[in-house]
């Protein structure tokens, strides 16, 4: 048999998933008094899990019952104790395992001072993984997590017909052990908050897509935010995958610490074993031969960031056994997700993308590298402690307006507003009522906000909803129908 197939087989064989023991504490759950830290959509899916195990589960959240009414009437009818309002360090100190939510700081007193004790801490990923007997491909990255994971899992789908997609992606992966369906694979998305909690969690293929600048309000440095992206390959052996971008900046010296099989994707070189672009190709060289699998102006998904989300999918699907032959289907019909680069509606020659997804400045980076005719920017939001100057360049190159929004606008306007002709806007409808107003044929309006969208709103996908709200009542002729609406 080729070598190439020997590693090719290796993605088939199933983790043997050990006992929660480096925490100190065995894997049956029957009986054991589990603290649940936080009632999001994780800590919903790690309740269930657990009661179905044999726990004794106590949920606690700095929330009050009003505000978590959603979450709790989803485990209504369980036998459950609460503690709402403000946390209880004694029921930290008396629980036999404690399991937290992403959006929960693993710097917590609390979680500190159970460690001291000597309690477990895990996140629900690390719960799910001790459950879920299955090859399990990992992916994590800056931007681009969602499409991958997505991607990644329509591909599958071809070679395995029962896989499971989900993670930090709508569906906790504790849901894929309640559901019991007999998956042959799980395709997660995994945040840097997740992985900080991890022990044995270890993906037979893990997927590092970028890293650029983010969560620095959640972290001391961007070499803590670095070492949680990169936890993602801790556990992992020389029989497991480690798919990374041979152009992000810190992959080299990641790679240092990896003992798996490194796999490198570029749209900038060829690379020894891995995915790449050459000549307007997708080429693959995993199997030993380069493999053109499909030409960039083919794939559904467009901009260059999702060419390298592509290129991970791409290597991660066929180390699992997928021949390449079987994606290009899948590749040229799989259009992307919602609030990512996302078509809106063209008006009057000018395009309205939703691109509210765009939450730090290396996404945004990348959105507007995509671009070739002049942008007309909606920025603004939450400031995540972001640094906008690496924007410089590119507005310079490529925004003719600037329309700022949210807490961060002064920020920004400070970093870039100097640059090209800047607008502060009261509200995201007032920013595209302006944004229509001064647009001209062939030019782009772009949601890309750098920002966390909390100042304003629920999530970035409410954000992105009410952008093309706004735009959906524009009726053409600069947006007569909207200024009639705004009273303007």
């Amino acid at each position: 048999m080729k070598k190439s197939e020997v590693r090719s087989q290796k993605s088939e064989v199933i983790h043997p998933c050990p006992p929660l023991t480096k925490g100190g504490w065995g894997g049956d759950l029957k009986g054991k008094k589990a603290l649940v830290v936080g009632l999001a959509r994780s800590g919903v899916s790690a309740v269930r899990l657990l009661l179905r195990e044999g726990a004794k589960v106590t949920v606690t959240d700095t929330a009050d019952k009003d505000r978590l009414a959603d979450a709790i009437s989803r485990l209504k009818g369980l036998s459950i104790s609460y503690e709402l309002g403000s946390h209880n360090l004694e029921t930290f100190f008396k629980s036999d395992l404690i399991i937290i939510s992403p959006g929960v700081p693993y710097k917590s007193e609390y979680l500190l001072k159970a460690k001291e004790n000597g309690t477990p801490v895990i996140g629900e990923i690390e719960l799910a993984y001790h459950l879920l007997k299955l090859p399990v491909i990992g992916i994590t990255g800056t931007n681009g997590k969602s499409t991958a994971t997505t991607l990644t899992g329509e591909l599958l789908k071809v070679y395995k017909r029962n896989v499971f997609v989900g993670g930090n992606l709508g569906t906790a992966l504790s849901d894929a052990v309640l559901a019991d369906k007999g998956w042959d694979a799980a395709v997660a998305e995994i945040s840097s908050f997740q992985l900080e909690t991890i022990k044995d969690f270890r993906p037979m293929t893990a997927v590092l897509l970028n890293i650029t600048p983010d969560h620095l309000d959640r972290y001391d440095s961007m070499d803590e935010y670095v070492w949680a992206k990169a936890r993602i390959f801790e556990n992992q052996g020389k029989d497991d995958f480690a798919i990374l971008n041979a152009d992000d900046a810190y992959t080299s010296d990641i790679i240092k610490n990896i003992k798996s099989d490194i796999i490198l994707f570029s749209r900038l070189k060829s690379v020894e074993r891995g995915v790449y672009i050459k000549g307007g190709d997708v080429v693959s060289n995993i199997s030993g031969k380069n493999e053109i699998v499909i030409k960039t102006d083919e794939l559904g998904i467009k901009g260059v960031h999702n060419i390298e989300n592509a290129m991970a999918s791409i290597a991660a699907v066929q180390l699992s056994g997928c021949p390449l032959e079987y994606m290009k289907p899948v590749l040229k019909k799989f259009s992307g997700l919602e609030h990512r680069l996302e078509l809106v509606k063209i008006i009057d020659g000018i395009k309205y993308i939703n691109d509210s997804k765009g939450t730090n400045v290396g996404a945004v980076v990348k959105s507007l590298e995509g671009f070739s005719d002049p942008v007309i920017l909606i920025a603004g939001g939450l400031d995540k402690g972001g640094d906008f100057t690496p924007l410089k360049d590119l507005v310079k190159e490529k925004v003719k307006r600037l329309i700022l929004i949210g807490k961060a606008k002064e920020k920004i306007a400070d970093a870039i507003g100097g640059l090209t002709d800047t607008i502060f806007a009261s509200s995201l409808e007032d920013a595209v009522n302006i944004a229509s107003h001064k647009a001209d044929k062939g030019d782009v309006v772009l949601l890309s906000p750098a920002c966390a969208s909390f100042d304003m709103f629920k999530n970035f996908e409410e954000r992105g909803r009410v952008f093309k709200e706004a735009v959906n009542r524009l009726t053409g002729s600069k947006g007569q129908g909207a200024r009639v609406k705004a009273g303007v």
